[in-house]
């Protein structure tokens, strides 16, 4: 790059400058090793910056060159706008762009014709596409910076789905399986035959709470090898409520009623009935985790005076002795945020949760809007 201004100089040194811009703004699009865009173009900057005082022969000569560095430190200066990070971008920057503006003083402070008001007027005619170069750049950082907090919030919602998936479903089954567990270590009484029944419904426990894993797993996978697309993520209705009902009745001491209406079934929306089911899968997960004793479950489903639909689940009084003795054994202490959760899930379909004691136990009920047909 150096070789023409060592073997004829002073005017070689032009297209030397000229071929180290070109490299800078090459590094700035296929960084090497440690020589970062940052320094390769403040750096540049400055190296422009003192060819302007230096004299070069014939002012023809500079003239020449000018249009091709001119070029490159525009490039250079779009480039440093949109990439470099943090605080230097304002430093690097205004080298850069201070390079561009000042670039027709390499012609006008060595030609004789020209005096201090042609290079003001120059100047100020390289500071129009200097700004431009500054804009694009701007524009282009924005465009990085939105696109960026798109993929982050597209990640979190993922997460947040996730996370909903396991502890909703996942949860519920690992917790009816730790309760059987547990009732089996405390040796209640029962034959074999009670037995084979205990441990047939663990073993169903477990293969639908893999069965919910997968499914959360597949949601994290493209769909194929071309697409970065997941599977669609199954949605449950008030129509599968008479399955969950029946799956924990079979593990549960309390007697479980399910009142639903026939047209509430299809009232709702698909986010609107997956939303009711999950109310309905945490609220009976509290159920198994706090209040085992308890003598009946009511699970209702129907309109309300308003045309909306309104989904609970009751339980009642305590009754008869504890399945399993208090943080025996292994008992997992604590609950989680299941219910603030639906709440939120709740209220971005227009619904509104509530939860609290009612009479001698406890209710969840949860208000669902009807979509308005058109």
């Amino acid at each position: 790059m150096l070789l023409p201004a060592l073997v004829s100089p002073p005017g070689a040194y032009l297209p030397a400058v000229v071929a180290a811009l070109a490299l800078g703004v090459a590094i700035s699009v296929w960084p090497v090793g440690r020589v970062s865009l940052a320094r390769a173009a403040a750096g540049l900057a400055v190296l422009s910056l003192a060819a302007d005082t230096v004299a070069f022969g014939k002012a023809g000569l500079a003239l020449l060159w000018l249009p091709f560095e001119a070029v490159a430190l525009l490039v250079l200066l779009e480039r440093v706008v949109r990439q470099v990070p943090g605080p230097r971008v304002g430093l690097v920057g205004g080298l850069t762009g201070a390079a561009a503006v000042l670039l027709p003083l390499r012609f006008t402070l060595h030609a004789p014709q020209t005096g201090l008001k042609e290079s003001v007027f120059l100047a100020a005619l390289a500071f129009v596409p200097a700004a431009g170069a500054a804009g694009v750049g701007l524009y282009l950082r924005s465009l990085d910076r939105r696109r960026a907090d798109a993929v982050a919030l597209a990640r979190r919602e993922q997460r947040l789905e996730v996370a909903r998936d396991l502890h909703d479903f996942v949860a519920h089954e690992v917790t009816g399986i730790v309760l059987e567990a547990q009732a089996a270590q405390l040796g209640e009484d029962g034959g074999p035959v009670e037995h084979r029944a205990l441990l047939h419904r663990i073993e169903q426990a477990g293969l639908r709470a893999l069965d919910s894993m997968d499914r959360t797993v597949a949601t994290l996978r493209a769909a194929d090898g071309r697409t970065a697309e997941p599977p669609p993520t199954r949605l449950h209705g008030l129509a599968d409520l008479p399955e969950l009902l029946d799956r924990f009745g079979a593990m549960a001491a309390a007697e479980v009623t399910l009142f639903l209406e026939d047209e509430v079934a299809g009232a709702l929306s698909r986010e609107g009935g997956d939303t009711a089911y999950r109310v309905v899968l945490e609220a009976l997960t509290n159920v198994r985790r706090h209040a085992p004793r308890a003598g009946r479950v009511e699970v209702r489903a129907a309109r309300s005076a308003d045309g909306a639909v309104e989904v609970s689940v009751t339980d009642g009084a305590p009754t008869g002795p504890l399945p399993r003795a208090p943080r025996e054994p292994g008992e997992r202490p604590g609950g989680g945020t299941g219910l603030a959760g639906l709440a939120e899930r709740a209220a971005a379909v227009g619904g509104v949760l509530e939860a609290g004691p009612y009479g001698k136990g406890w209710r969840v009920r949860c208000r669902l809007p009807v979509p308005v047909v058109r």
